[in-house]
């Protein structure tokens, strides 16, 4: 399974950005995906996660402003980022369980994207 990011970029505060994650999870029976963030010298951070029902969970500093979405037919996973804050600066990175539930948490991580750079000024 590999996990693409991109959409990442450079934006002024207020702005928006769009990160999708390409992923190839077709046949998976079901799934819990989601986003993690991590800025330099602080820990990774869950950001949103999602089922493959369409059950999500968003860490506090960023509900009401972020949006997870999947499009299973089309193998994606998206954050919308809206009202985007400078400390929301940090390399975005999606991560997908396979055949499991997020049941309110975030996925484990069995599988990674490389990464995607957000900063916001």
């Amino acid at each position: 399974v590999q996990l693409v990011e991109s959409g990442g970029g450079s934006v002024q505060a207020g702005g928006s950005l769009r990160l999708s994650c390409t992923s190839s999870t077709y046949g998976w029976n079901s799934y819990c995906m989601g986003w993690f963030r991590r800025a330099p010298e602080k820990e990774r951070e869950g950001v949103a996660s999602i089922d493959h029902d369409g059950g999500t969970t968003y860490g506090d500093s960023v509900k009401g402003r972020f949006t997870i979405s999947v499009d299973n037919a089309k193998n994606m996973l998206y954050l919308e980022m809206n009202s985007l804050k400078p400390e929301d600066s940090a390399t975005y990175y999606c991560a997908a369980d396979e055949d499991t539930f997020c049941r309110g948490e975030y996925p484990t991580g069995n599988y990674w994207g490389q990464g995607t750079q957000v900063t916001v000024s």
